[in-house]
């Protein structure tokens, strides 16, 4: 807990030049303390830090700043999910000063699902601020150590600040230019959604290389293990501005019953590969969803282990 107290482990990761690789933990949909142990020791080593989920698809669960605040008493660094949906400006204030004072130095400024898609749909949303708006906050507070209002703060909360990018939603060539804004927000790197349209990716990193954006901010690509073919067949049908091409789920079928998760894990692996390789590319968010028992496993594969030892 006192290395994090000094900073954030994947910050220092990337300034360093290493190619990050960040992983993904759901919190329990109860108080399950032990199972969220549990689920956080298969990632402990294998990655530079780990995105706790705020409420994940709308579905109520331990909140992340709860999950988070444990995983830094079990010696994994958390990145802090927070959506916008929940809160109003008072409360993420609150939240992410509170976060900070727990020990928790990275967090995603996310929009959030849309409460209809969860489990009480009847609900209501609050969205004082969007995502962008959350970025430039949160860089306000810890840049200038004041609220929103102007007020100063005691103590700044020195967060490593990062948002989303979704290369393939509609229109396409509006995504790198949300992606600047993000960056010009305060944005200190960026993962991006799960990615299985590689040709599309490698055009929109172009844009992205091209805009100079890459020389401003980390870029991780994010990439999720098919672990079946109905898991592709659902992504590619039910899941908005998701991109998975048909010769990816057809490899994946050709695979056979019962290779489907370890052709999803070698494919993904090929992409890790190109990854290292590809311009502007600072590193890979490894979203293994409800599969963390894969990932020593996927990052030995993938070639990213040692993972490096920041001070």
């Amino acid at each position: 807990m006192s290395e994090l107290k000094s900073g954030s482990n994947l910050e220092k990761v990337l300034k360093a030049g290493h190619f990050a690789f960040t992983g993904e933990c759901g919190p329990p949909k109860g108080a399950n303390v032990e199972h969220l142990k549990e689920k956080c020791s298969h990632l402990k080593g294998y990655v530079d830090a780990v995105n706790v989920t705020d409420n994940q698809t709308a579905v109520v669960r331990m909140s992340s700043m709860a999950a988070s605040a444990i995983m830094v008493t079990e010696g994994v660094e958390p990145n802090y999910q927070m959506v916008c949906r929940d809160r109003n400006r008072l409360a993420m204030m609150g939240d992410v000063i509170g976060a900070y004072s727990l020990g928790i130095r990275n967090m995603l400024c996310l929009s959030g699902d849309h409460q209809k898609f969860g489990n009480h749909p009847e609900s209501k949303n609050v969205f004082d601020i969007d995502s962008i708006q959350l970025i430039a906050m949160v860089k306000k507070m810890r840049d200038e150590g004041v609220f929103l209002n102007g007020e100063e703060l005691d103590v700044a909360p020195k967060m490593f600040i990062g948002a989303a990018s979704n290369p393939f939603a509609d229109p396409f060539e509006f995504r790198v230019h949300r992606l600047a804004t993000k960056i010009d927000a305060g944005a200190d790197f960026i993962q991006t959604q799960c990615i299985y349209n590689m040709d599309k990716f490698r055009k929109f990193m172009k844009m992205a290389v091209d805009m100079g954006l890459t020389e401003k901010c980390y870029i991780l690509a994010g990439v999720t293990p098919m672990k079946s073919v109905g898991m592709g067949k659902y992504m590619a049908k039910r899941v908005p501005g998701m991109d998975v091409p048909d010769e990816v789920i057809k490899r994946i079928a050709d695979a056979g019953k019962g290779n489907y998760a370890k052709e999803g894990i070698k494919f993904a692996c090929e992409q890790i590969e190109e990854f290292k390789e590809m311009e502007g590319v600072a590193g890979v968010h490894l979203m293994a969803i409800e599969w963390e028992e894969r990932v020593p496993e996927i990052s030995k594969a993938a070639g990213v282990l040692p993972r490096p030892v920041m001070d």
